[in-house]
């Protein structure tokens, strides 16, 4: 019987080691990501089956806080001691990832494998695209889109959707709602200060946010926002939403708390991301009919495009080739078309693979939200050469376009002042960096 046991007990301990030596001859991915709730659950699930799709593999998901956090961890890490194999970060970080070394283009792996690009959306690639090589893959790619309440359209009489941030101001006064003290009910739009939006109204205006094509053709020396009349445009905007009692001034730095007030009822009409979408949709839900569209121009003759949003997957240069050949293998299944079709439903970010859209996925999920199509036509409707700016000092110069449209709005400083104060701040920022790096 002693016998016995033993034999099961040493038959026990070979089964575990051979369990401990398969799961040692996996690659280990370690996948910084930086998105929360429901957007993250989604990342988990595509992890998870990424595991269980095969055995030579394992994706160890870490989340890492905002984007800004990841990127200074690995500041904080230095070079020899990176602690990631893929870091998913914002596209304003793409000049400053590009020049810190740390990574190694996706290029090089899609040339290895000889993977075919096409089936990436083109202007979404167009971005990420510097020096002629793909630096990172797309991954959750957004544009701002209007999102209205239709229901409290149709109830106005109103039928024609407004293209302009004008437009919407002429029907706001009609949107909003009163309670019988006078007090306001439902706003007919209520804004965020919101350093994106400056960014896609410059594009919308075909005019250009940094020199040398917008940091395309060598590095940005200065903004060009201020000489071009982009920067007096957009503030003039401002001042007039802020004078509007029609409007409501909500938060700056993203657009949580506008997205709260729309769903709630209590305005009509918001601007943000097409990421929004699926939760706005959930949240909404039968309570009244959720309408989108094009995010708007400043002037009526502009006739530029959105550029856009959102993030992508690096791959860091470990010198390991069977970890970097791993990161991306693992990227390809991110972005392959029934991931990217459920991306795409889960979230309201892109599907950036144009093969999604021919799953029944995506099929399904547009025709039930037909909202879900706003987003791709109007990335269809931009021309690559509206694709967007590179500026290494990204980070720095939205902090202060937030800044200074938050005095605009609050009448502490006039547009024309604005425009001063907010071009000293960007070209200082500019200058600085580039004495230090290049």
């Amino acid at each position: 019987m002693k016998k016995l046991v033993a034999m099961l007990l040493c038959l026990a301990m070979l089964l575990s080691l051979t369990a401990f030596a398969a799961a040692e001859e996996k690659t280990t991915v370690v996948f910084w990501y930086s998105l929360e709730g429901a957007n993250a659950e989604c990342i988990k699930q595509i992890v998870n089956d990424f595991n269980k799709s095969q055995d030579k593999i394992f994706v160890d998901a870490q989340y890492q806080g905002a984007y800004d956090d990841a990127i200074n961890k690995l500041k904080a890490a230095g070079m020899g001691q990176l602690p990631c194999d893929i870091v998913h970060s914002y596209e304003i970080g793409t000049r400053f990832i590009i020049d810190s070394g740390w990574i190694v283009p996706v290029q090089e792996y899609i040339d290895k494998d000889k993977w075919d690009t096409s089936a990436i959306e083109p202007n979404l690639l167009a971005y990420y695209t510097v020096d002629g090589k793909i630096n990172s893959m797309p991954f959750n790619c957004s544009t701002p889109l209007m999102y209205y309440n239709k229901t409290a359209f149709d109830e106005a009489g109103i039928t024609e959707i407004p293209t302009t941030v004008d437009g919407i101001l002429e029907i706001a006064d009609k949107l909003t709602v009163k309670n019988p003290d006078g007090s306001i009910k439902r706003y007919g739009f209520i804004f965020s200060n919101y350093g994106w939006f400056f960014e896609q109204w410059v594009g919308k205006m075909g005019r250009e946010y940094v020199t040398n094509g917008n940091g395309r053709t060598s590095y940005a020396t200065k903004v060009m926002f201020g000489e071009n009349g982009a920067a007096l445009d957009i503030f003039n905007m401002w001042k007039k939403i802020s004078e509007s009692k029609a409007t409501y001034y909500v938060e700056r730095g993203g657009t949580s708390a506008a997205r709260a007030a729309f769903v709630a009822g209590d305005a009509a009409i918001f601007l943000a991301s097409t990421a929004n979408l699926a939760g706005v949709l959930a949240n909404v839900g039968t309570n009244f009919e959720v309408g989108t569209a094009y995010f708007p121009y400043v002037n009526a003759d502009d006739k530029g495009g959105v550029s856009t949003g959102g993030g992508t997957l690096w791959m860091i240069k470990s010198g390991n080739e069977a970890k970097e050949a791993a990161a991306f293998e693992f990227i390809k299944f991110c972005v392959n078309p029934e991931n990217q079709a459920k991306w795409n439903a889960m979230t309201g970010y892109f599907p950036i693979n144009v093969h999604a859209q021919e799953t029944d996925t995506f099929k399904a999920n547009i025709e039930k939200y037909p909202q879900f199509q706003t987003a791709l036509d109007q990335l269809h409707d931009s021309a690559p050469e509206y694709v967007g700016s590179l500026l290494s000092v990204f980070p720095e110069v939205r902090q202060y376009v937030e800044d200074v449209t938050e005095k605009v709005c609050q009448g502490t400083l006039t547009p024309e002042a604005a425009v001063e104060e907010l071009v000293k701040l960007a070209n200082d920022a500019i200058e600085t960096y580039n004495l230090v790096n290049y």
